[in-house]
């Protein structure tokens, strides 16, 4: 099979694998994996645009370029990335997807105060952190090409939304506290049952012909401790909703915080803002019980980092 490179390629090979079938894709922008009636995408009440609506102008450009961006990360804007993840590994289907953060949920909510940074972000600033953090890289200047093809996508997708009224399906869900206390043990099982298939037995992630097919959840290439995902209460909802690719929804809650407790219970590259202490980062920057940076886990004081 050979992926477009309009595709979420990701689901591809998942439902390769799973579904012991292929799946041709025409090399066109227009074409998508096949939602489901259920799909979470129908129920959050808005339907951003299709691809093929794109416009052929020089507007558009910009909005095709923002796409291509959002799903192959590394390769187009190299210079800013410092993993193998892309944008669309934790905003799936291209930043459409409700419930794993999409952009048309994002972008009429800024600008917002962030008690993370403590100011008023603009979109822009906004998308700086997530090349800082997620993609452990460095943040694009403002009015970089790189901003502002992002920027263009986001907007383009989300007209018709209400600005400032957040809209079902933005985000990550917000599940309840697990009736038990996340377990490394536990967590370890489900993702031996249902997450190492994509993933690889080490947390690794898998690629093909130099792409990342499905992403490290840990390690050097993974994000960094300074990243939204590090904290347990996003990585549940996370997964929850959206994993296993394509099952979403059918792990119990107390699976979904196990396994982010597993996954977010190993040593990912250090926090940006680190000065020379754990205990100090901590203090500034992780100081809640839904964040293991610091806490020690499975024997091991999390924290120190890990090179590329």
């Amino acid at each position: 099979m050979k992926p477009s490179p309009w595709m979420m390629i990701g689901a591809l090979f998942l439902l390769a694998a799973c579904n012991q079938k292929a799946q041709q894709a025409a090399p066109s922008v227009a074409n998508e994996p096949a939602a489901a009636a259920t799909s979470p995408k129908h129920a959050s009440g808005f339907e951003p645009p299709a691809d093929s609506s794109i416009p052929s102008d020089d507007f558009g450009k910009q909005i095709a370029l923002g796409r291509q961006i959002f799903i192959d990360t590394g390769r187009y804007a190299k210079g800013y990335v410092g993993n193998q993840l892309s944008c669309e590994n934790c905003h799936l289907d291209a930043g459409r997807l409700a419930q794993s953060a999409p952009l048309w949920g994002a972008y009429p909510m800024y600008p917002a105060y962030r008690s993370k940074n403590h100011h008023v972000n603009t979109f822009a600033e906004r998308l700086q952190g997530c090349f800082q953090y997620s993609m452990n890289g460095k943040a694009p200047p403002l009015g970089d090409d790189v901003l502002v093809a992002l920027e263009a996508y986001a907007y383009w997708m989300s007209k018709g939304e209400s600005i400032g009224v957040a809209p079902l399906g933005h985000g990550y869900p917000k599940l309840p506290k697990p009736a038990q206390a996340p377990d490394y043990a536990r967590g370890e099982s489900v993702f031996k049952r249902d997450c190492a298939l994509c993933h690889g037995d080490n947390g690794q992630g898998q690629q093909a012909a130099g792409r990342t097919v499905f992403p490290p959840l840990w390690g050097p290439q993974s994000f960094n401790w300074g990243a939204g995902m590090e904290r347990l209460d996003n990585a549940a909802g996370f997964i929850k909703a959206n994993m296993p690719l394509s099952r979403g929804n059918t792990l119990t809650d107390q699976d979904a915080w196990d396994v982010a407790y597993f996954m977010n219970g190993h040593e990912r590259p250090q926090d940006p803002r680190f000065h020379g202490s754990i205990e100090e980062t901590r203090k500034a920057y992780h100081d809640t019980p839904d964040s293991l940076y610091g806490a020690t886990v499975n024997g091991k004081t999390l924290g120190e980092g890990v090179l590329k």
